[in-house]
């Protein structure tokens, strides 16, 4: 792994674990609503597409966890939990991005 994502990682690591654990849950809860991610997926069931907590035991172990979720969540994905693509929400600044990729990979089964 290059420098650059390394640091990168760490970065959006530090953001979203500090931020998500400094939320009190609601401004979580409406970000999680006004970014459109409620409409294709849950905590623990697959609507369109995986249940976050699924995500999360996918993604368990993977030191760039954050980064490659981040980057999944802002520039969309194909193919990797399915045929249906997740749009992109290029629209999210890169702090809630971290925010919402931390808590996903932090849901437990």
């Amino acid at each position: 792994m290059s420098m650059n994502k390394k640091i990168l990682t760490a970065a959006l690591l530090l953001i979203g674990l500090g931020s998500a654990q400094a939320d009190d849950g609601k401004e979580l809860t409406q970000l999680l609503q006004a970014s459109g991610c409620m409409s294709c997926h849950s905590v623990s069931e697959k609507i369109v597409g995986p249940a976050f907590k699924d995500i999360a035991i996918k993604n368990a172990g993977d030191g760039d966890a954050v980064a490659t979720l981040s980057q999944s969540i802002k520039n969309g994905s194909r193919g990797k939990w399915g045929r249906t693509p997740m749009p992109p929400h290029s629209s999210l600044t890169n702090e809630n991005i971290a925010k919402l990729a931390a808590w996903v990979l932090n849901q437990k089964p």
